[in-house]
């Protein structure tokens, strides 16, 4: 359970706090006046009666400067706790808030559901710190998984299984994965998940973001699932300014912070998968069921075996399958000399929730594509390692 110190005076700022965590988060909410903000940290803490303080959050009335003085205290002495502000900063501030180690910013109208996924941001960054002891070092880190989606070329559907895997791992790891929209010209992680993104990988790979981690998460979505996603540029042409380099940096982040870190790359074997594929844990295939992309698949493996950068985990999937093409799950497990892990059939309703923008996953439904999808899913759950070791010959219907 989450105890959330709140200093504020203004009731329909506590209002809505309220109703975002009441029957929505296992928490409690502590008000004080908002002139507590001139307390010690030690003499702050102990007005939060009961259990320890979780989030310690300044209401949009508390005095500003205040604010960051107390909160650069509560950084030096209680550094495991996640500070929040709300309110509408300058720029200016916040610099000043970043430096002070004020860990998130609320808008002061908003809803109770978007005060929710503040609240349950702050409350993992808590619990992660509190995990690592307490001294933030990185050598006391432990590191997320990273799951590189790739395909030899386009049109196989690689951002429908990127974007339904990190839904089906958002199951397994709440509020704990993140997806990384990796194709800088025509990324469609925003449209396949149905989200307007506010901040894009270009702001996240420069400035402040760069440096601090808790700064980049204020830089991700979130969507309706609780997947947090970083989406491509909304320019084709900031692609050139993103380097191998930066991107290296941003993954190392962000498997500091998540469990789960599933990036969406482009197709091919740009600089920038080469950078990933460095980092990655696991890498998924993803091809459709032709000779064209069958061969694609063969001579990136081939160069990929010579370069070294083949990660432990390996997992392919055969989108579109369907018998009528003329080849079978063994030829061309034949062709590229490996298991085919995860078949998903030609379906009708894959185009559909594309087109909506609702990941198949978080449909009802229980049809071939979204059994498919799922099983790739629970490969990656800790749970199911004896599982995954096994490997069965799909039959494509």
């Amino acid at each position: 359970m989450s105890r959330f110190l709140l200093l504020t005076d203004a009731p329909d700022f506590e209002r809505r706090l309220r109703a975002a965590v009441n029957d929505a988060m296992p928490g409690t909410i502590h008000r004080i006046p908002a002139e507590a903000v001139n307390l010690t940290p030690r003499d702050l803490l102990t007005r939060s009666i009961g259990e320890p303080t979780d989030v310690v959050l300044f209401g949009p009335d508390v005095d500003r400067q205040a604010a960051f003085r107390l909160a650069l205290e509560l950084d030096l002495q209680h550094s495991d706790l996640s500070v929040v502000l709300a309110g509408t900063p300058a720029p200016e501030e916040l610099v000043a808030a970043m430096r002070a180690g004020i860990r998130d910013i609320a808008d002061p109208a908003a809803d109770p559901a978007e005060l929710r996924l503040l609240l349950e941001r702050a409350c993992l960054a808590t619990e992660s710190r509190r995990r690592q002891g307490g001294d933030g070092s990185s050598g006391d880190r432990s590191q997320g998984r990273v799951i590189a989606v790739m395909s030899p070329k386009g049109g196989v559907g690689k951002t429908t299984v990127a974007t339904n895997l990190a839904v089906g791992l958002g199951r397994t790891a709440p509020m704990g994965v993140v997806i990384v929209d990796l194709d800088l010209q025509f990324g469609d992680v925003a449209s396949a998940l149905n989200v307007n993104p506010e901040h894009t990988i270009t702001d996240a790979v420069f400035g402040a973001a760069a440096q601090d981690s808790m700064v980049l998460k204020a830089f991700l979505t979130v969507d309706e699932t609780g997947v947090y996603a970083l989406c491509g540029p909304k320019n084709p042409a900031d692609a050139d300014l993103i380097t191998a380099e930066q991107v290296a940096v941003l993954i190392n982040q962000l498997a500091a912070e998540f469990q789960y870190v599933v990036l969406d790359t482009a197709p091919g074997l740009g600089e920038h998968l080469l950078a990933v594929l460095e980092q990655a844990t696991d890498a998924v295939w993803v091809i459709g069921m032709d000779v064209p992309s069958i061969r694609g698949l063969n001579s990136g493996l081939s160069v990929l075996k010579e370069l070294q950068l083949i990660p432990q985990g390996r997992h392919v999937v055969l989108n579109f399958a369907d018998r009528r093409t003329g080849l079978s799950v063994q030829d061309v497990e034949t062709s590229i000399g490996i298991p085919v892990d995860t078949v998903v059939p030609h379906s009708r309703a894959v185009p559909l929730s594309t087109n909506k923008g609702v990941p198949l996953l978080t449909e009802p439904m229980r049809e071939g594509a979204w059994r498919s999808l799922d099983k790739l899913a629970r490969r990656f759950d800790p749970s199911m390692k004896t599982e995954r070791k096994l490997h069965r010959r799909e039959v494509v219907k």
